[in-house]
């Protein structure tokens, strides 16, 4: 599971996965059983995005144990499957539509729920008596429902921390990883090198552009709402929001400015690679999510390393150890005539302890559910404790669920992209007119 994945679908297909659901078909639950609850044959056909061999083998092993309980029901398995092709197939309906789908793309959510293409999985808790809020971290439910309506559930998870260079810590004289922004800005400082018009060694790259420094994640650590009561955004009044494009603007400028740092920016590599800038000791510290522990251990990094939950405003100090939240989503066709075996197999994949484990080991994320997040059986070396730890945390957060899915969130991170490089100065018209567009698009959407 990779954050890129989600964050590109939510920028390039919202316009049109808005549109494509606003046509879906919504086909009716099916009443009574299909069978397979008394020992009838089923096949149910089961599409999702993962397409690396150890997550293929991951989804495989799942699969096998799940049938070797319920031997009647037989799990026809599709993957590498887009958010796009799976709803075009909902749309059409028919035998060639799954019953079953998993997503990476938690913004999508209030779309799936609203549109009614994914069923409500609340009559199906409730007939099996699991209760959500103790089954799932909050965020992570969070993430999976939208105004009550919880047509998916979550299917691991990612947390995002801290990860920094210990032998350039201690070669600047830093014993310990920050836990305040103040703290933070000082150590970004300290290690930056320059040289010349750019860096031997940046501290941070802070700007909206960088791995993973979007709006959101930084956002995450002050514990922003997005919308209020009303339903409207809340972004020019909730005043954590104007603090965190100041404290991001501040670091920008602390750090040579926005025309050095995007300057060497460019000379990146691709982010989900041995040339990913922390791995090459071109930043010395990167806001990330848990699966880079194990692209490093792969790569064999040339320094030591470590991991820490990503430091906090210093007002909300006593918060260490938040992080933000997101993950992958599984639901079931609300056109599906299978859904009693279907609800077996999300059930299995999303509760049952040892599944989620052994999932969550396979393929580096974090568990799902609080058993398994507390199971002795999860791999929890140091590095990745960290993140199974910002997932308990009970100051985490993840972004809401919308409407029209991230638009809200891709509208920040442009005024961002303004604010940033001095485009646009006047920061609270600037978050006014961004609540204004993300209420004119949410209201044009429905």
């Amino acid at each position: 599971m990779r954050s890129l994945t989600r964050r590109t679908l939510t920028a390039l297909t919202a316009t049109a996965v808005v549109a494509l659901l606003g046509t879906a078909c919504t086909g009716q639950s099916p009443s009574g059983s299909d069978g397979s609850d008394s020992g009838k044959d089923v096949t149910i056909t089961f599409w999702h995005g993962w397409s690396q061999d150890n997550e293929v083998k991951a989804i495989k092993a799942n699969v096998a144990a799940f049938e070797k309980l319920h031997p009647n029901i037989h799990v026809n398995v599709v993957g590498n499957i887009s958010d796009d092709k799976s709803e075009q197939a909902l749309r059409a309906g028919g035998s060639d539509a799954p019953d079953v789908v998993s997503s990476f793309t938690t913004d999508n959510v209030g779309k799936f729920c609203s549109a009614n293409v994914w069923a409500d999985l609340n009559p199906l808790l409730r007939k099996d008596n699991i209760d959500p809020a103790a089954t799932f971290p909050a965020p992570m439910l969070n993430y999976s429902q939208f105004h009550g309506n919880q047509c998916s559930l979550p299917l691991l998870g990612d947390a995002y921390g801290l990860y920094y260079n210990k032998t350039a810590f201690a070669a600047a004289g830093i014993t310990a990883p920050p836990k305040t922004f103040s703290e933070f800005a000082a150590d970004a400082v300290k290690l930056t090198v320059p040289d010349g018009a750019g860096y031997k060694q940046l501290g941070f790259m802070p700007t909206f552009h960088g791995y993973e420094t979007l709006p959101a994640h930084y956002l995450g650590q002050y514990g922003s709402t997005y919308f209020g009561p009303d339903g409207k955004s809340n972004i020019a009044s909730d005043p954590t929001v104007a603090a965190m494009f100041t404290w991001q603007k501040d670091l920008i400028a602390k750090l040579g400015g926005y025309d050095r740092l995007e300057r060497y920016r460019s000379g990146f590599g691709d982010e989900f690679s041995a040339k990913n800038p922390f791995e090459t000791g071109q930043v010395a510290m990167s806001l990330d999510g848990e699966w880079r522990t194990a692209a490093l251990a792969d790569d064999h990094v040339s320094f030591d390393w470590a991991t820490a939950p990503f430091p906090v405003p210093d007002d909300q100090a006593a918060t260490y150890g938040r992080g933000y939240q997101t993950g992958t989503i599984i639901g079931i066709a609300k056109s599906s005539s299978k859904q009693t075996a279907a609800w077996e197999f999300v059930k299995y994949l999303t509760t049952n302890t040892d599944a989620v484990v052994s999932f969550a080991n396979a393929i580096h994320n974090v568990p799902s559910t609080l058993a398994a997040l507390a199971s002795p059986a999860v791999i929890a070396d140091p590095a990745f404790k960290t993140f199974l730890d910002i997932a308990k945390n009970p100051n985490s957060s993840t972004t809401p669920a919308s409407i029209n899915g991230g638009a809200y969130q891709l509208s920040i991170q442009n005024f961002g992209y303004d604010f940033e490089a001095g485009r646009a100065t006047d920061l609270q018209a600037g978050l006014r007119a961004t609540a204004q567009e993300i209420d004119t698009a949410i209201d044009q959407a429905k």
